[in-house]
């Protein structure tokens, strides 16, 4: 290695963002270049990163490089502890599954069905104090990458990550608002009398007007709750319990 060149070292954890999943890459010290900066050449975002070593030292983003030296990239931690709380979150135009899925299990989870851009995105997600999630790259530098793209595993990926506190059954699906019981009466005009006649529980959106019930989803939706659950390693807390029973299962239009 010559007197300007480095050797940067990636975590197996960051190889889908590497050129041919390659984990070590050389790089060059200009004296002026950060460690952040040169990691993000190669492809990886700094939200992305847990934290730099030098030559077993760890250093931080900002350190310009002499030229040298080995560098490795250890991925975030999990859980990813995110200031402030509660935790919440803003989802991206490619994410509606997973949003409809975190709002099933009590997860405050804002959704943009349109794109507004990037600058917009990023300006919600600050003033709103949103974590955004998206499978957008342009959008890493800002916020965190959702891995796959089938909803099942991103879905374990966002949970082993933030390891949000959940209360199932208790937002709607539709448009995130934490949802009221509601009784045959209150939803009358808007459930089939075929409906009312078999089920007596139910819970309503006071937003958008969704209706639930336990019906004939709610048992594929239980098993999502239930690994959900166990991924966190949270119990069924009597309040959540409560409200499965207040806000049951998945009702006409609302299946995740």
């Amino acid at each position: 290695m010559n007197g300007t060149g480095l050797v940067l070292t990636f975590a197996p954890a960051l190889e889908t963002f590497l050129p041919r999943g390659r984990l070590t890459l050389p790089s060059r010290a200009d004296g002026v270049s950060t460690l952040g900066h040169l990691v993000q050449s190669l492809g990886v975002p700094l939200t992305e990163v847990g934290g730099l070593t030098r030559d077993g030292t760890p250093v931080p983003f900002s350190l310009i490089p002499a030229g040298g030296e080995h560098v490795s990239v250890a991925p975030v931690d999990r859980p990813q502890r995110v200031p402030g709380a509660p935790l919440r979150f803003l989802l991206d135009v490619h994410l509606g599954t997973l949003a409809r899925r975190l709002r099933l299990l009590g997860v405050d989870s804002a959704y943009q069905p349109e794109d507004p851009g990037d600058p917009a995105l990023a300006a919600r997600s600050a003033a709103e104090h949103r974590v955004l999630l998206s499978r957008d790259r342009g959008l890493l530098h800002r916020r965190a990458y959702v891995y796959s793209h089938r909803p099942e595993e991103q879905l374990t990926d966002v949970l082993e990550r933030f390891r949000p506190h959940l209360r199932p059954w208790t937002r709607c699906t539709a448009c995130n608002t934490p949802l009221r019981s509601a009784t045959p009466a209150d939803v009358a005009d808007r459930v089939a009398a075929g409906t009312r006649a078999t089920y007596d529980v139910y819970a309503d959106c006071p937003a958008c007007g969704q209706v639930y019930w336990r019906g004939a989803h709610h048992d594929r939706l239980a098993r999502v709750v239930a690994e959900a659950l166990e991924t966190v390693g949270q119990e069924p807390e009597a309040e959540a319990e409560a409200g499965a029973e207040a806000a049951p299962g998945a009702g006409a239009g609302a299946t995740p």
